[in-house]
């Protein structure tokens, strides 16, 4: 995102509304400048408030005036008066932070919008986790802290090495450059982004090895990490993943139970 200065009069509206903090006013040139490395390119000031294209000029005489006689005017707190905030054509790596970062935008490598894949959490559809496998959701990032692909890389380098399978239609795997390694690209580590999801599996009998090693590796990185891990139901709805986060001293909820009711389970593989 980019704002205009000719155009800007420096109302610092468009601050609070970027979930990042990614803006401010210069209180030299008086008009708000952004941030083009902590800018994680989400469109949310633009989206988040109305353009009323008043002139700047006209806009800074009544600020001007209103200071001189000691008054305060300001327009409405969810309102750029000039129309000031302007999106910019990003080019590649760039672009990649708005795909993760901006809701309404399409991945390339997925067709849909969103971080991860579309029925991330609807294994019973798609039947990506087996009996006997373990499925794992590593959400990276949020607004305020966000995160770059460079902390991503080392959590997905230490997931390789413990022997996981990436989702493939992830748009982070898409993002590999070894998808056995878990390497991610070079040209894209220090992009940042609002967050992302990792989506991995592997058999019951690691999910304590890997969730160790979640554990000892999110201690190197610079942004919030959150846990899910999936795995399908016995005949009594229960399954193992409770006591081993239990032995592992991770407090658990059981978020989601997914019956299938009105769509087929997905064809066991053979």
């Amino acid at each position: 995102m980019w704002i205009d200065p000719k155009r800007c009069v420096g109302c610092a509206n468009c601050v609070p509304v970027c979930p990042m903090g990614a803006i401010a006013v210069d209180p030299v040139a008086r008009h708000a400048v952004v941030n083009e490395d902590e800018c994680v390119e989400c469109h949310t000031c633009y989206r988040g408030m109305s353009r009323e294209h008043l002139p700047p000029a006209v806009v800074r005489a009544v600020r001007r005036t209103a200071q001189l006689f000691r008054f305060r005017f300001d327009p409405e707190p969810d309102v750029c008066p000039t129309g000031a905030l302007t999106p910019r054509e990003l080019t590649w790596p760039r672009s990649v932070r708005r795909a993760f970062s901006d809701p309404l935008v399409p991945h390339e490598s997925t067709g849909v919008a969103g971080r991860g894949t579309e029925e991330v959490k609807t294994n019973d559809v798609t039947g990506r986790v087996l009996k006997g496998e373990a499925g794992f959701t590593v959400e990276f990032g949020r607004p305020g802290i966000g995160v770059r692909f460079r902390d991503i890389d080392r959590v997905t380098r230490a997931l390789g090495a413990a022997g996981v399978t990436f989702e493939a239609e992830n748009p982070v795997t898409s993002l590999m450059s070894d998808r056995t390694t878990g390497q991610i690209r070079d040209d894209i580590l220090d992009e940042k982004i609002l967050s992302a999801i990792v989506e991995v599996k592997t058999e019951m009998d690691r999910v304590s090895d890997v969730l160790r090693i979640l554990q000892s590796v999110s201690g190197e990185v610079k942004t919030v990490i959150c846990i899910g891990v999936s795995a399908r139901c016995d005949a009594r709805g229960d399954t193992e993943l409770e006591d081993i986060l239990n032995a592992e001293g991770f407090r658990s909820w059981r978020g989601k139970t997914n019956f299938g009711l009105g769509r087929p389970l997905f064809q066991e593989a053979v």
